[in-house]
């Protein structure tokens, strides 16, 4: 199996535009979510709700932080934003080491990796420290097959600057050593697990084999290449059985009423209002650029921002945690094996082939260009509808309710109404599940995915959610946990 290195990568890097438009999302770190529970009217009583102030707070605890400290370190060591596999397993591994030393101090879940148990009185912000310096650290180093020198060094310095600050917060003393030797050893069970989990799969080959057929994956303008084609069979689930375990059943046939509708549908909205005109409306261009952001990123920071509302203590954050970013890592290799399998073409190419597509009720647009270039993966499912159901699902497994009003910034609108401007535009919701179907429905209207792609990807989520907080980090005690 040919490996291809970051110096191969960036000589396709113009052509991989997607993954600049993507670069943006790369400043979500942890400074702009905000949180806060307030009370609700009456008209919406039973709903929990959140309100934007700044997340770091006094209720931050440890876990929320280092979650942060993660997305800020993802962000330095240059993941941004096209990695989103690579990013999610890296903050799985972290989460299940977090959640193995905080049950080792308390047992309250069942471990993930090594049921531990803690010397008495270890600090529990010490091995939250301990298992999350360890992981990233060792984590960012093994990338070093595509990532650059520079980029890793950036990702491990930014780290331990976090963990050198952590640290000395807490009094030294028995305490403190006793919970980051307990967290170096959460850590070092998950490293030993992940060790030959197949991550260093190739991310780029230019020599994958395109379709020739119609309705076959080619290669979308500009990318003569394919990204990742062999992580959804050669990197291990961590919850998973296999990557195929929830496979959908296959697309669209190209001479349904169903495809028709889709690629009608795409071709009015999805066009960049430049070289194809769209009938978008502002609110749908805004959305479509909202969502562009890294799905491990802005679902992590819709955690941190319940979390926080929510008043979530240290342990059951660290299962809220584990348990997402164990389920996104597992969407990822689900929504490739599945791509990978059935090879569906892209928008963009279906478009301008629609005079082949054997469907009279298609219409072929030579120069029909999408809103944002797309990217060198087949279409069916959409990978970020997976990541969007798996996310709300877990989040509404955790809390027991998939009503929850939380307002949202994102990094990827234009300049002057990001995260980081002084007045973000924010968008509500009233629940997880309205989140994600923004978020799927957003891949329409940039031009990247079928609505078929997008329903199904979503319901694949769900699945591997449900699956996640089903098999792994049970309670010990119902009556402790959720």
């Amino acid at each position: 199996m040919k490996r291809f290195f970051f110096s191969n990568y960036r000589r396709h890097s113009q052509p991989l535009a997607f993954l600049l438009v993507a670069a943006v999302a790369g400043i979500a770190g942890s400074g702009a979510v905000t949180t806060t529970a307030s009370t609700l009217p009456t008209a919406v009583s039973g709903t929990s709700h959140v309100s934007p102030v700044t997340i770091a707070t006094a209720d931050t605890n440890a876990v929320v932080a280092w979650n942060a400290n993660a997305g800020d370190a993802s962000v330095a060591a240059c993941f941004i934003g096209g990695y989103g596999p690579q990013e999610a397993r890296m903050y799985a591994m972290m989460h299940a080491a977090i959640h193995d030393a905080l049950n080792a101090i308390d047992r309250r879940s069942r471990p993930y990796a090594a049921s531990l148990r803690a010397a008495r009185g270890a600090s529990a912000d010490a091995a939250v420290a301990g298992a999350s310096h360890h992981v990233l650290v060792r984590v960012l180093k093994s990338f070093s097959f595509f990532l650059p020198e520079q980029c890793i060094l950036d990702g491990v310095m930014s780290v331990k600057a976090d963990y050198k600050a952590a640290l000395s917060a807490i009094p030294d003393g028995v305490a403190k050593e006793r919970g980051v030797a307990i967290g170096h050893a959460a850590a070092a069970a998950i490293l030993a697990l992940r060790t030959a989990d197949g991550h260093d799969t190739p991310l780029i080959d230019p020599d994958y084999q395109e379709g020739t057929r119609p309705g076959e994956y080619r290669y979308p303008p500009g990318a003569p290449l394919a990204f990742a084609p062999f992580l959804g069979t050669d990197l291990d689930p961590f919850v998973l059985k296999k990557g195929s375990q929830f496979r959908p059943g296959p697309p669209y046939l190209l001479n349904s009423h169903g495809y028709a509708a889709d690629v009608n549908e795409i071709q009015r909205l999805g066009g960049d209002d430049v070289t194809t005109p769209s009938t978008r409306t502002a609110e749908q261009t805004e959305i479509a650029h909202f969502w562009v952001e890294s799905s491990p990123l802005l679902w992590n920071r819709v955690a941190r921002t319940v979390a926080v509302a929510e008043g979530l203590d240290l342990w059951r954050s660290a299962r809220l945690f584990g348990l997402l970013n164990l389920a996104m890592i597992d969407g990822y290799i689900g929504t490739f094996e599945t791509k990978y399998h059935y090879r569906f073409w892209r928008p963009v190419t279906a478009i301008r082939l629609a005079a082949v597509d054997g469907n009279p009720a298609t219409t072929a647009d030579p120069t029909w260009t999408p809103l944002l270039p797309t990217p060198p993966i087949p279409d069916y499912d959409s990978g970020h509808a997976v990541e969007g159901g798996v996310a709300a699902q877990v989040l509404k497994r955790f809390f027991h309710t998939d009503r929850m009003r939380f307002s949202l910034c994102s990094f990827t609108l234009p300049a002057g109404q990001t995260c980081s401007d002084a007045s973000p535009t924010m968008r509500s919701f009233t629940s997880f599940s309205q989140a994600a179907r923004e978020n799927a429905a957003s891949r329409i209207y940039v031009g990247f995915h079928f609505r078929d792609a997008v329903v199904t990807g979503t319901r694949h989520g769900k699945r591997i959610g449900n699956w996640t907080v089903t098999h792994t980090m049970r309670p010990v005690s119902t009556a402790r946990g959720d």
